[in-house]
């Protein structure tokens, strides 16, 4: 999961598109990175770190131009630790083109390959996105031969691009001396949008980073669809993919995107109030409400879920925990001991709301249970009578492969464990998870439009059709930091047949 941004414009950008990544830090804390264009040549800057770590004053005036990109990453592929992999990527022919990808390409492996023999291209990191900037550049390379560019010649490139690469991809690109391309995979799986002001076209991954800069939300890059924006302010677009069809990651809406953004015509706001209703249910069928005392979310995607659920069935709601708005994220933390360690930095409790009550906590998602584990004993030393746990989300059985970092089944509680035996490992006095087919039932009736969403990490169904657990294994084993994991995942992910599941 990383969060990228692209405007056109007709006054400098840097401010814009600094201003539009801190809207989308959430999406990303280890690296951040801005390219501009002025006269066909490239100005940039990049580094490990927060958005306002990695610029200074003099890093902004390094960075002139009317056209540019940025992204914020958070790692799934490749090193996590190197300066080198942090984005935008740059090739200096056809034209020259920086670029900007948030996804995970299944087939990254086998282009790498492909790249070197057939393409004679040098790759000179472990990221996926260095893959398929070359790719890209390739395909722009045969379509062109040297003739001016015309979008129609962006298009046919995009073309050939979408038959080479798999997995999910939502793509940002500054072709030298012509123009932004954005393009996103066939299943729509990571999101982008476009917008506009009087004199600037903006691309983002999402709606909140194109109106908290003063931009009207217009519509969202359809699966399969390249947009381009010459340097005069004027889009072009083509649908490029065959088969195309909008099925994206249902996570988004649990837990990835802020909840003011509207992705694929769904409010996140709205989607997580209704995973609150249904969840209300499956908490009356297990725990009677008279024996709750008090709905407490974990912050902070969980709020919305938490006070409907707490409004239905009539128990106060209280927030009991106090958020330290100066750590990051600690789903998105670099490894189990970083992580556990920043529960309790990250939060602290108010033990009044605790104290001889029987508590219902509420979490979007149980992905590792360390998080939910640590919460529920903080909940116990400040007194809780009894602690019950409800997950929003259904329980995260199977590695996640198109770019959220959920990638061996080792790392998940819920993997191979039945729910009492997962209560057991977190601690907790009872355990309510969504269901599946609620879940997308709750979210899904917000667009009737979509074909349906990827949930491969609940139901072990993914899209692409690619996906083994050979290939899971392969994936992990190409990670600098999970070999071990992954050769426990060969043998011990089980996949559920499509046609069956």
């Amino acid at each position: 999961m990383c969060g990228i941004l692209g405007v056109v414009s007709n006054a400098p950008v840097n401010q814009l598109i600094y201003d539009g990544l801190l809207l989308l830090q959430h999406r990303g804390q280890d690296a951040a990175g801005i390219a501009t264009q002025l006269d066909r040549k490239f100005f940039m800057h990049k580094a490990k770190g927060m958005v306002r770590d990695v610029f200074r004053t003099r890093n902004m005036r390094g960075l002139p131009g009317n056209v540019g990109l940025g992204q914020v990453r958070y790692p799934t592929a490749g090193n996590a630790f190197s300066d080198e992999e942090a984005q935008p990527f740059y090739v200096n022919a056809p034209f020259g083109i920086v670029m900007v990808h948030n996804g995970n390409l299944t087939n990254a492996a086998k282009l790498k390959t492909e790249l070197f023999s057939n393409d004679h291209r040098h790759i000179n990191t472990e990221s996926d996105s260095e893959v398929l900037l070359n790719v890209l550049a390739h395909e722009l390379e045969k379509t062109t031969r040297g003739l001016p560019l015309k979008p129609e010649d962006v298009f046919e490139a995009v073309r050939g691009v979408y038959k080479r690469i798999k997995g999910s991809y939502a793509v940002v690109a500054l072709i030298a001396g012509h123009g932004l391309l954005a393009f996103r995979d066939p299943f729509g799986i990571r999101p982008l949008c476009l917008g506009r002001s009087e004199h600037t076209v903006v691309v983002a991954s999402e709606s909140v980073a194109l109106e908290g800069t003063g931009h009207r939300y217009e519509r969202d890059i359809q699966p399969g669809e390249a947009v381009f924006v010459d340097l005069q302010g004027q889009v072009h677009s083509a649908v490029c993919a065959v088969g195309a069809q909008l099925k994206p990651c249902i996570f988004e809406f649990v837990y990835l995107a802020r909840p003011d953004s509207v992705l694929d015509g769904i409010s996140v706001y709205q989607a997580r109030l209704n995973l609150g209703e249904t969840l209300a249910q499956r908490v009356i069928s297990t725990v009677p409400p008279n024996e709750i005392d008090v709905v407490i979310p974990i912050p902070e995607s969980s709020r919305p879920s938490a006070t409907q659920l707490a409004h239905l069935l009539g128990i106060p709601y209280r927030e009991a925990f106090v958020k330290n708005r100066y750590v990051g994220r600690t789903f998105i933390m670099p490894g189990q001991g970083v992580r556990k360690k920043s529960v309790r930095q990250k939060l602290n409790v108010i033990a009044s709301e605790f104290k001889g009550r029987n508590v219902l906590l509420v979490d979007d998602s149980i992905v590792r249970g360390t998080t939910s584990r640590e919460i529920v004993q903080m909940a116990r030393e400040a007194g809780a009578r009894k602690v019950y746990l409800a997950s929003a989300a259904p329980p995260v059985r199977f590695p996640n492969v198109y770019g959220i970092d959920m990638p061996t089944s080792t790392e998940l509680v819920a993997h191979n464990r039945s729910i009492e035996e997962i209560r057991q490992v977190i601690g907790c006095d009872a355990l309510i998870y969504q269901e599946v087919e609620g879940m997308k039932r709750a979210i899904g009736q917000l667009n009737p439009a979509l074909a349906g969403f990827d949930a491969s990490c609940f139901d072990g169904i993914y899209v692409t059709g690619d996906i083994t657990p050979e290939s899971i294994a392969q994936m992990n084993a190409d990670r600098v930091d999970s070999s071990e994991e992954a050769e426990a995942d060969a043998s011990r992910l089980a996949l559920p047949n499509p046609q069956t599941a």
